[in-house]
């Protein structure tokens, strides 16, 4: 057993002392406890690895290190350890992103030697919900997507993603990541849209993260010219009655702190803020 306060990869072997962290928190670190309950701690499978703190031979603290860095219930001694890990390595990740706290004293410890980030997301609002809205019809047109419709959501995805992170999925590998991803999504039944009578998706949210304890929506999405149109909160209201009914007892999201329009939409169907999380984005 360690008896030193230290960090290191976590190997296979550690997985139920990881869950046992991931599961203080359950909200907050569903992205992440989603992926290890799939794939466990393997680098190759996990997508990257995962980083421990230990403080008397326990594990108290840990971090993601994949396509994302993310301190999870990392204390300021862990997140030190941390950034001195993520340093060393260099940075491979494209965003920085998790609790507005961990995450803001991690990146100003790898600033001077990452930055600057192309964008800083100090402060969006973490929100949850664990029951239907009293005053809002689901939208009977939302559905769940098909695997043959592909093609009929990927545009959608695309256009999202490019709207809310400033560039392209399809960059840089040509999109086949981010192609993956979604048809990850649509396989196990977690993407949703109301399409027009043209084919075209007019509305569309996902189902990012789930557990037996909480699920994540994320890349909520109306089509420019049906905005103002009322179909975000029905169509959210949808999406939040597959979520409750099929996935997990509690939702959240995080919304820019700038989205104004969104925020009073989350908030209408039942919404409620419980925290923050910080992203840098590189």
């Amino acid at each position: 057993m360690l008896t030193q306060t230290t960090s290191r990869v976590l190997e296979p072997s550690d997985l139920d002392a990881a869950l046992a962290v991931l599961d203080r928190e359950p909200v907050a670190n569903a992205f992440v406890t989603s992926r290890v309950q799939v794939a466990g701690l393997d680098p190759w499978r996990l997508g990257g690895e995962m980083w421990g703190w230990y403080e008397g031979g326990m594990l108290t603290s840990l971090c993601y290190a994949g396509a994302n860095l993310v301190p999870i219930c990392a204390t300021p001694r862990a997140v030190r350890a941390f950034a001195d890990r993520a340093r060393r390595a260099g940075r491979r990740c494209s965003s920085v992103v998790g609790p507005a706290d961990s995450t803001a004293q991690l990146w100003r410890l790898l600033e001077p030697s990452w930055g600057p980030a192309r964008e800083v997301r100090a402060h969006q609002p973490l929100m949850v919900t664990d029951r239907m809205p009293a005053d809002i019809a689901p939208d009977p047109y939302v559905r769940r997507i098909r695997k043959d419709e592909m093609e009929t959501i990927m545009p959608a995805c695309v256009a999202m993603f490019t709207e809310e992170v400033g560039v392209s999925p399809l960059a840089g590998d040509g999109g086949l990541l981010y192609q993956a991803r979604v048809a990850e999504l649509v396989g196990s039944g977690r993407s949703f849209a109301r399409l027009d009578h043209h084919g075209k998706v007019v509305f569309k949210a996902e189902i990012g993260a789930a557990t037996d304890r909480a699920c994540q929506i994320q890349g909520v999405w109306v089509a420019p010219e049906y905005r103002g149109q009322g179909l975000a909160a029905p169509g959210m209201a949808a999406v939040l009655r597959y979520a409750l009914t099929d996935v997990a007892p509690v939702v959240s999201l995080y919304v820019n702190d700038f989205n104004t329009a969104a925020r009073r939409t989350y908030r209408r169907v039942g919404f409620r803020e419980v925290g923050a999380f910080m992203s840098v984005l590189f």
